[in-house]
């Protein structure tokens, strides 16, 4: 018989081998990552390695965004851009929630929309936009349009989608007990969907912002868009590039609103 005392045999600390490949948080990894990319940028401008013409250093787009900052610019193109995209993604997002829930829902909507969406939804939205300014005009709602229109497909695929994922068994339990057909959509599909809309949110803010620079590219005075076109043409990188850096910027907040919605809403998981 084996001795459980024997030190031959005695038991030993096994190291654990189950991870599952979790993936552990290395944000400093992030930070030095992002600092070595803008001193070698730096590095290059100033040894000369890259012309500033091209590729101005981390210091002058830095200078050209204050500058933006100190005379007011900055603000006036901001302001512009916010306002397209807050409409146009306000306008898209309600149709496209609209229009998915009732295609995830009724049997009737999904057989109509389907096809019209899976049609529809391949075109890029951009090109539109002169027939939205022959409809509507060169102001703000052929800008409005082209986001809105935009946003409405992906929202329809998500929304739909998300009604899909809800766990058939908790809508056939709440229909055994008999509950109201309003009731189960508000109390068990839309919460159960929520989480996809919200994804799709993710998904559907950075197309409003695609969109919006693309639209103040074609015909906008004020907004971004216009400002990075307007720096292009006249071969100023370092305000382009600053151009480049708010919209960067501007779609980190973005992102960073959508996370704290999310926390608030999906209290319950």
């Amino acid at each position: 018989m084996l001795d459980a005392h024997d030190p031959m045999i005695s038991a030993r600390p096994v190291r654990f081998r189950g991870g599952g490949f979790t993936v552990s948080p290395r944000r400093w990894a992030a930070l030095v990552a992002f600092a070595l990319l803008l001193a070698l940028w730096e590095a290059a401008g100033r040894l000369g390695w890259v012309s500033v013409l091209f590729l101005p250093p981390p210091s002058m787009v830095g200078r050209a965004l204050l500058d933006m900052v100190q005379d007011g610019s900055l603000w006036q193109h901001l302001r512009a851009s916010l306002l397209r995209i807050g409409v146009g993604w306000a306008l898209g997002t309600l149709a496209g929630l609209g229009v998915g829930l009732a295609m995830g829902i009724f049997s009737l909507a999904r057989a109509v929309g389907l096809p019209l969406v899976s049609a529809l939804f391949p075109i890029p939205k951009i090109a539109l936009l002169p027939l939205f300014i022959l409809w509507f005009g060169i102001g703000e709602p052929s800008k409005f349009a082209t986001i809105g229109f935009g946003v409405f497909f992906p929202t329809v695929i998500a929304a739909t989608s998300a009604v899909d994922a809800v766990p058939r068994n908790l809508i056939r339990m709440a229909q055994s007990f008999n509950l109201p057909w309003p009731r189960i959509v508000l109390r068990i599909v839309l919460p159960g969907a929520l989480p996809g809309i919200l994804a799709g949110f993710r998904i559907t803010a950075s197309i409003a912002l695609i969109l919006v620079v693309a639209a103040e590219m074609i015909g906008a005075e004020y907004g971004i868009g216009a400002f990075v076109l307007s720096a292009g043409n006249l071969m100023l990188t370092d305000q382009l590039l600053a151009g480049v850096l708010v919209l960067s910027v501007l779609g980190l907040a973005i992102g960073t609103v959508l996370t704290v919605l999310e926390r608030r809403l999906l209290r319950w998981r």
